[in-house]
């Protein structure tokens, strides 16, 4: 079968592998959908933390059950399933207490283990979704959404609230989405105008900030002085994470949804004045997929928009060079299989 491997930074090889050996407990699924995000970008550029090299790529993913055996979850052949990409023990402190996402053991496919940029995979049978109700687009957006979805969650978001999302990338959007059906006032902020007029249209986010027009100053004006109670850092850039610091609250929380490779700095006092609650937001839980496939179901959340950019398989190599460019506007790029 096909597959395409980053077989270090900046190159991409198509190479045939074997076919994958059904096993008791896993499933093979034909991939039909790989949505690209910025692991892939990342990791094509040598950016990516936890990475190592040669890797297939490809933790967004949606397909079409191939082989399975008995099941408790009800799944056959035939049936189109999104995949939970992150692999987990099911045994460590985090896993005991149903913080599957972020075990101690944690293996994520087309991280840390090869991912899903290939023909088939064999997929435990305890990480597969029923999406029968959804599309091949649908049911590959779970992922990159649930991660919004579960740092919303993790906040504590109430109705009301103000938040503030750092961040109009694919996970930022996902992060705006779920607040505002939370029930939050919520603020976009990016360096980017037309991102920022993305997220009104596709987000529907109540106001939105420049972030290289002076952003304590507009951010205090909506907020008359008090600022967000509740600040998600999606930017996954230590300069943005370390000023993020400044807009959350007295009494607020910020919130890292993304990753950054070094170190984050912060001035003590200003942190404890305003005895700010800071959280790290890692992945997501099944009890997350569940809710986002309910709500995508639903109809709630615009998947035509948030996919902007297309390519079959054959052609991806080649397309993967034109979605790092700021020119190309890609907010989600997906892959045909």
């Amino acid at each position: 079968m096909k597959a395409i491997v980053c077989k270090q930074v900046e190159r991409f090889e198509q190479v045939e592998l074997e076919e994958p050996v059904f096993v008791p407990g896993e499933a093979i699924v034909s991939i039909k959908r790989i949505g690209i995000c910025g692991t892939d970008l990342h990791a094509f550029k040598g950016n990516q933390p936890y990475f190592t090299y040669p890797r297939i790529l490809g933790h967004e993913l949606s397909g079409v059950i191939e082989r399975i055996g008995a099941n408790e979850f009800g799944l056959r052949e035939g049936d189109r399933v999104s995949i939970i990409p992150y692999l987990h023990c099911g045994t460590c402190v985090a896993c005991r207490k149903g913080k599957t996402n972020c075990c101690t053991q944690m293996s994520v496919l087309g991280v840390h283990t090869d991912g899903g940029m290939r023909e088939r995979i064999s997929v435990p049978v305890t990480h597969l979704l029923n999406a029968n109700g959804l599309t091949l687009d649908e049911a590959a957006i779970i992922e990159p959404l649930s991660i919004g979805a579960h740092a919303v969650r993790r906040s504590e978001l109430q109705p009301g609230e103000t938040a503030l999302v750092i961040g109009a990338g694919p996970i930022g959007l996902g992060v705006m989405a779920f607040a505002k059906h939370r029930g939050a006032r919520v603020i976009a902020m990016d360096i980017n105008d037309e991102r920022l007029a993305f997220c009104k249209k596709w987000a529907n986010v109540d106001n939105t900030v420049n972030a290289l027009q002076d952003p304590a100053e507009q951010l205090a004006k909506l907020t008359d002085g008090e600022y967000p109670t509740i600040v998600f850092d999606a930017t996954g850039n230590a300069g943005s994470m370390a000023g993020a610091f400044r807009y959350v609250s007295h009494g607020g929380k910020l919130v890292f949804v993304g990753l950054v490779k070094g170190e984050i700095a912060f001035q003590d006092p200003e942190f404890h004045k305003r005895e700010m609650t800071l959280l790290g937001s890692r992945n997501a839980t099944k009890e997350d997929f569940l809710h986002v496939m309910e709500t995508v179901g639903g109809g709630l959340i615009d998947v035509g928009g948030y996919i902007t950019h297309r390519s079959s398989f054959e052609r991806m190599i080649g397309q993967f060079d034109a979605w790092l460019d700021p020119q190309s506007k890609v907010i989600k790029a997906m892959v045909e299989v």
